[in-house]
């Protein structure tokens, strides 16, 4: 594949490149260069997850990256995650890599790692320590949102260890590109900055958009709201579709969904039509009564936000049309998960008790 087209690719990964010309000269120099996600093992799946980080790692793929995606067990034990039994979150790892099975993502392309595996190993602890020294406690704790926790928090002594195990995970995958999502910023620039202090190299950043929380709690004041509304959460169901919601489930959920008439940024029930349904069909389809208009069809995201923009598309009709998509795009998931070990893996999981 031509240079530009591999770029543009990445691009539109990446809401974020740090920095384009760095992934530019990456790009000159390797035909393959290694690209990694990670993620904690840590209870029941998403839609961001799922068909979220799938569509994300095909692109990545196509554009020739070889990609590692990084169970971090170990990084979830260190977070107090499913109570830290090290025994649940690897369960709850062989989960999430059985859902991307059937999400679409491309696994036979994708290398699979363990951080149990890579932390029997002296230098990986070395390079943590290296990581440790060359870095301040506040700059360590500015690093907590990656964990999903905040600064303000009374962080466990495992949690401050947490940052610098991300980075040295970095180093040990020898990634080129850190294709993680936006929340995962402050770590990424440590690594880029300390790297080649530490006779490493600087990695490429690529951060995805983080989807929307599909509720909005009551609130005062715009940046309140905003706030609020960014969050998804697996401690709150109805803040985002999992994997496995019955149909009736993820129905419920986008008819309760924030999505206020004519408002295109800031509604959660648009970012699902950006981000998801328009990334696996060419164009969307919305059933409504003749006395309303009749049945539409858009070719493109632009096409749906401009008539929701204008009043032409009301939001019911709107949630009604994401709901379908969204389930014709989860039904593999449930139908596997349905019978045979996967049930039998899926049932493990749900027993599990989730902690924050």
């Amino acid at each position: 594949m031509e240079l530009e087209k591999r770029l543009a690719l990445i691009q539109e990964v990446g809401e974020e490149i740090i920095t384009l010309e760095d992934l530019r000269q990456l790009l000159e120099k390797k035909k393959k260069p290694i690209a990694y996600d990670g993620f904690e093992p840590s209870g029941n799946v998403h839609i961001a997850q799922g068909l979220l980080r799938a569509i994300n790692v095909n692109k990545m793929l196509k554009a020739g990256c070889h990609f590692k995606m990084w169970v971090a067990d170990w990084h979830a034990m260190a977070n107090k995650k499913l109570g830290g039994n090290l025994d649940d979150i690897q369960t709850a790892g062989k989960y999430m890599i059985e859902v991307w099975k059937v999400a679409g993502l491309d696994t036979k392309k994708v290398e699979f790692l363990w951080a149990s595996d890579f932390v029997k190993k002296p230098e990986y602890w070395k390079t943590v320590m290296q990581i440790a020294m060359g870095s301040t406690v506040k700059r360590i704790v500015r690093c907590s949102q990656i964990m999903g926790r905040s600064e303000s928090e009374a962080l466990s002594a495992s949690q401050i260890f947490y940052p610098c195990m991300q980075a040295a995970d970095i180093f040990h995958l020898e990634v080129d590109i850190a294709q993680l999502g936006l929340d995962q910023r402050k770590v990424n620039m440590l690594a880029r900055e300390i790297g080649p202090k530490l006779g490493f190299w600087k990695p490429v950043a690529v951060h995805h958009h983080m989807l929307m929380g599909l509720q909005l709690p009551n609130a005062v004041g715009i940046g309140a709201e905003k706030e609020i509304a960014m969050k998804m959460s697996k401690s709150i169901p109805d803040s985002a579709i999992f994997m496995t919601d019955s149909e009736k489930e993820v129905e419920r959920k986008i008819s309760r969904a924030y999505c206020p008439e004519k408002q295109v940024q800031g509604n959660p029930v648009m970012e699902y039509c950006r981000f998801i349904v328009f990334e696996k069909n060419k164009k969307m389809r919305v059933e409504r009564p003749s006395k309303f208009g009749g049945d539409v069809s858009f070719n493109s995201i632009g096409d749906l936000e401009a008539a929701f923009a204008s009043g032409d598309l009301h939001p019911m009709d709107l949630k009604n049309a994401t709901s379908s998509y969204l389930n014709e795009m989860l039904e593999p998931v449930r139908k596997h998960f349905s019978k045979g070990k996967a049930k039998e893996l899926l049932e493990r999981v749900e027993d599990l008790k989730v902690t924050r």
